[in-house]
C-alpha cells in the first residue's frame, strides 16, 4: 500500500513541478495560445513516462529467471546450498526484510537482488562468485544485496527513471512543437514534419541526459548497499575483501535489465558517466572512512 501511495504522489509531484515551471517561465500561456493542451500533454507524458518502468519492475523476478537460466534453492542440494539459504535468512531478518528467494546461475563473479517488492525479493548469485570467494566475502556480498531489498532500491530506481522519462516525453514534445511553429512556420491546426523530426531527436537527446542522471542515482544507491552490508556484518572489513576480490576478477555480465543491480560491473572509465556502479575503489575508500555505526 505505501508503494502505492508512493507511486500516486510521485506522479503528482511531476506533474506540479512541470505545472509550475511553466507558469513560471510563462512557457503555458504561449503554449496554450499556440494550441497545445499543456494538461492534456502533462497526463499523457506521466503515463507513457511511469508505465515502461512499472510494468518493468513488477516482471523483474520472472524475467531474471529466465533470462539467467538460475536454479532455485528450494530446497538446497548441498551442504554449501544450505549454508548460502541460512545466510540470506540471517541476513533477511537482521534487515528486518521476509526471507527472499534464493538462486544459482551459471557464469562468472556476480550476485543481484530484484522483485517489485521489499518482502518478495529475489537474490541471486552466480556459481563464479562462490567459487572465487570465501564465506566471509560472499556473506558480505549477500549483505550488499539484502542492503538493496531492504532500502526499497528497486521501487525507488523504478520512480526516479518514471520521473526522467515523464520529462524526457513531456519536454520532447514542447519542443518539438515549438520548433515546428517557429522555424518550420507550421500554421495549420496540426503538427507538421518539423514537430515529428524534432521530437525524434529531441528523445535521443533528453533520453541521454536522463541516463546520466540515473546512473548517477544508482552509484549512490551502490554506496548505500555497501554501507548496509558493514552495518548488517557489523564490520566493513569484509565488503572490503569482497570488493578487492571483485577488482582483480572479470566480472560476469548480467542482462541489460538487471545490470544496475548486479554486485559490480568492472570500471568503466570512459563511460563513467553513464555506469550504474561506481570504481570498486571509490566504493573500498568509502567503506574505510565510514563512521563506526554509520549506515
Amino acid at each position: 500500500m505505501k508503494r502505492v501511495v508512493l507511486y500516486i504522489l510521485t506522479n503528482l509531484a511531476v506533474m506540479v513541478v512541470l505545472s509550475v515551471i511553466l507558469t513560471i517561465t510563462g512557457a503555458n500561456r504561449y503554449l496554450a495560445g499556440s494550441g497545445l493542451n499543456v494538461p492534456g500533454l502533462l497526463v499523457f507524458s506521466a503515463i507513457v513516462g511511469f508505465t515502461g518502468s512499472i510494468f518493468s519492475l513488477l516482471i523483474s523476478k520472472p524475467m531474471a529467471k529466465w533470462s539467467t537460466g538460475m536454479r532455485m534453492l528450494d530446497p538446497p542440494q548441498s551442504a554449501d546450498e544450505q549454508w548460502l539459504v541460512a545466510t540470506v535468512k540471517h541476513l533477511a531478518e537482521r534487515a528486518g526484510v521476509a526471507m527472499p528467494e534464493v538462486g544459482i546461475y551459471e557464469g562468472e563473479p556476480n550476485a543481484f537482488a530484484t522483485g517489485a517488492f521489499r518482502d518478495s525479493a529475489l537474490v541471486a548469485v552466480s556459481t563464479g562468485l562462490l567459487q572465487s570467494m570465501s564465506r566471509d566475502e560472499v556473506e558480505a556480498v549477500l549483505g550488499h544485496e539484502l542492503g538493496h531489498v531492504a532500502n526499497g532500491d528497486m521501487v525507488t530506481l523504478t520512480l526516479i527513471q518514471g520521473v526522467v522519462n515523464t520529462f524526457v516525453v513531456f519536454l520532447s514534445r514542447v519542443v518539438g512543437y515549438v520548433v515546428d511553429k517557429a522555424v518550420f512556420r507550421n500554421d495549420r491546426d496540426s503538427v507538421g514534419i518539423g514537430y515529428s523530426l524534432t521530437v525524434m531527436v529531441s528523445q535521443i537527446v533528453f533520453g541521454i541526459l536522463a541516463s546520466v542522471i540515473v546512473a548517477w542515482f544508482s552509484r549512490q544507491r551502490e554506496f548505500r548497499a555497501d554501507a548496509a552490508s558493514a552495518g548488517l556484518l557489523g564490520s566493513p572489513r569484509p565488503m572490503i575483501s569482497a570488493l578487492r576480490r571483485l577488482g582483480g576478477l572479470e566480472p560476469g555480465a548480467l542482462p541489460q535489465t538487471l545490470q544496475a543491480f548486479g554486485i559490480t560491473e568492472g570500471d568503466n572509465k570512459f563511460m563513467a558517466l553513464f555506469a550504474s556502479h561506481p570504481p570498486i575503489q571509490a566504493r573500498i575508500s568509502a567503506l574505510e572512512n565510514q563512521r563506526p555505526g554509520q549506515a
